[in-house]
């Protein structure tokens, strides 16, 4: 799979980890930074994903900072973005099934490496159950309520 993968400076390391892993196992890993562990700002690297998820770039992507929390909000602030942060494997591909998570948040003072790996590939190996009526109509309604809020040109308007 093609994904896209970005960290601020707290994250760095898990990042480095997770982009090796992934690329061993065969997948196609576009790091979008941070390159280094300097003090960086979270929202610059959440949408540096959004933004190419959005572009076609990667149908997927995955985002690490700290926390976790930081890059969620920020990332679910970037229309057609829909992002969750997962510490476990049944969140992981259940966001995915059932929600089309299309973003992977890991926090990493949260969760070490072997988890984050269990966590990418829950991620990875899941699809959106589309033939359910049930899934696809809440996923409907999700994205009425983000149509509500945007302008023409993508942007959000103000509440």
């Amino acid at each position: 799979m093609k994904l896209v993968i970005s960290s601020d400076h707290a994250g760095f390391p898990l990042k480095e980890e997770v982009r090796a892993y992934l690329a061993k196992a065969g997948h196609e890993v576009i790091d979008l930074g941070a390159y280094n562990a300097e003090p960086s700002d979270y929202p610059d690297f959440a949408e540096k994903v959004g933004d190419a998820i959005r572009q076609g770039v990667a149908k997927r992507g995955i985002l690490i900072c700290g926390s976790g929390v930081g890059v969620c909000v920020a990332a679910n602030k970037i229309p057609g973005i829909r992002a969750g942060m997962c510490h476990d494997t049944y969140s992981a591909h259940q966001g995915v099934e059932h929600d089309d998570m299309n973003v992977v948040v890991l926090g990493a003072r949260i969760i070490g490496p072997a988890l984050a790996f269990e966590v990418v590939d829950s991620f990875i190996k899941a699809v959106f159950c589309a033939k359910e009526e049930r899934f696809v109509r809440r996923f409907n309604k999700v994205l009425a309520i983000e149509a509500k809020y945007q302008c023409g040109d993508g942007s959000r308007t103000a509440v």
